[in-house]
């Protein structure tokens, strides 16, 4: 394994609606390298945004194959560090997206988003995606 990411919730919407995009083609070669990483906050987002029971179903599946961080105690405490932190600079980011950093610190991961706002969290290693893959 070369790499541990997260994939955000904003990089699986393109996936699943965008066959085309970079981020399809790019979440496919994390998938064949065994890098991608799930959290319970992205599962949830991700299961309500389906259409019927057989989607949610079908994707909860899928979902339920990539290895899973876990939110601990100490992680509830890290995200609400981080949170505490940036609203000290003036930045108030979503406690689920402050929550999904505490466990990418946790678990060595980085993140592949599309929201900007991760980059103002401290130590974050952001995946950027290379013109030949990860």
């Amino acid at each position: 394994m070369s790499a541990r990411v997260i994939v955000d919730t904003s990089i699986w919407i393109e996936y699943f609606n965008k066959p085309d995009s970079r981020e399809k083609g790019e979440v496919d070669s994390l998938l064949e390298e065994d890098c991608v990483f799930l959290t319970g906050i992205i599962l949830a987002e991700l299961l309500q945004g389906t259409r019927s029971q057989q989607e949610f179903d079908i994707l909860r599946s899928s979902l339920s194959a990539l290895p899973f961080c876990e939110t601990s105690f100490n992680i509830w405490v890290e995200a609400g560090h981080i949170a505490s932190a940036l609203r000290k600079k003036g930045v108030t980011l979503p406690l689920s997206d402050c929550t999904i950093a505490a466990l990418a610190l946790e678990n060595d991961c980085a993140i592949y988003t599309l929201d900007s706002h991760f980059a103002r969290i401290e130590k974050i290693r952001l995946y950027e995606p290379s013109a030949s893959g990860p």
